[in-house]
């Protein structure tokens, strides 16, 4: 049985363009942000981000309308 890495969740500082922040995980070494087409890859984590729970990290979800299983698809 292979072991699945964490995942943690980071909220990115709001903006102009996102009121609510972004929402980042990162799994091992590897940074993701959600954008419109699933998770994408990034270099590094957005000055400002802060490290939330899964719970507020499915609740960021719920208002932004995003889909709550999106958070257990995050590339490893």
């Amino acid at each position: 049985m292979t072991r699945v890495d964490e995942v943690r969740y980071l909220r990115t500082e709001a903006s102009m363009a996102f009121p609510k922040g972004r929402l980042l995980a990162l799994r091992g070494e590897t940074l993701h942000v959600l954008a419109p087409d699933g998770w994408d890859r990034v270099g590094r984590t957005a000055a400002g981000a802060r490290s939330i729970s899964r719970g507020e990290a499915e609740e960021w979800c719920a208002v932004e309308g995003w889909d709550v299983g999106l958070l257990d698809v995050v590339p490893g």
